[in-house]
């Protein structure tokens, strides 16, 4: 992991799985404020925000951003604290809570990652995430290194 990354989740880990999720998301997001298209091609805008509220063309301000990520951050929270059926430690939930952020609610609802992790085989379900590291067929060096973060944080205490 990255020195710098690892600095600041260890500050903020007094704050929980949120602020652990909030500093993973923005580390491996980045910060745009217009909207452009994603590695993917989808619209984006923020810390990677999608969706049919993001106006073309529209500068969006730090605060916007900043509420775009933590309403986005707790919809992906919520998924993870609804489908999960384990328990977990905090830096578990802001592994998967970053991963669903990433892949979307309804790639983890249907995911082996989730059978396995509910099954009660944790490492198995952790190294299930580094699967996920392709866009359109290929692989991507970005979604390598923050399945390596969240993979490192899903296996702490196990």
């Amino acid at each position: 992991m990255n020195p710098e990354l690892r600095n600041r989740l260890i500050k903020v880990t007094v704050g929980g799985a949120i602020a652990m999720a909030t500093v993973l998301i923005q580390w491996h997001e980045g910060v745009r404020y217009t909207p452009y298209r994603d590695s993917g091609g989808v619209l984006s805008v923020c810390y990677g925000h999608t969706g049919s509220d993001i106006v073309p063309g529209k500068r969006y301000s730090a605060a916007e951003c900043q509420s775009l990520l933590d309403s986005d951050l707790k919809a992906a929270m919520s998924v993870v604290d609804a489908y999960v059926t384990v328990p977990l430690t905090e830096s578990q939930r802001a592994a998967l809570a970053s991963f669903v952020y990433n892949v979307g609610s309804g790639a983890f609802e249907h995911s082996t990652l989730l059978k396995k992790l509910n099954a009660g085989d944790m490492a198995g379900a952790c190294e299930e995430m580094q699967r996920w590291k392709y866009v359109d067929g290929k692989v991507s060096k970005g979604l390598i290194s923050r399945r390596r973060v969240e993979h490192e944080l899903c296996l702490k205490s196990v």
